[in-house]
């Protein structure tokens, strides 16, 4: 089982109140300016010009909509 597939597990054992209270789960990890450099210089150009026109197009159509009955 993976560590996402056990934390899963964990959070689906718990009542409404226990996931209203983050479930007891760890905040996260703290990262510093440096590392988080690291990280982007190791993944920066990682997509495709073509895969990053298709990231855009996903996030335009799916995510720039407010659903007023949400509110």
């Amino acid at each position: 089982m993976s560590k996402l597939e056990a934390a899963v597990a964990d959070l689906e054992k718990l009542t409404p109140e226990g996931l209203g209270s983050g479930g007891g789960l760890h905040p996260p990890k703290t990262v510093s300016e440096g590392e988080r450099r690291a990280i982007l210089r190791r993944t920066s150009g990682s997509l495709s010009p073509e895969g990053a026109g298709e990231l855009l197009r996903i996030i335009e159509e799916g995510c720039e909509r407010i659903d007023e009955r949400d509110w």
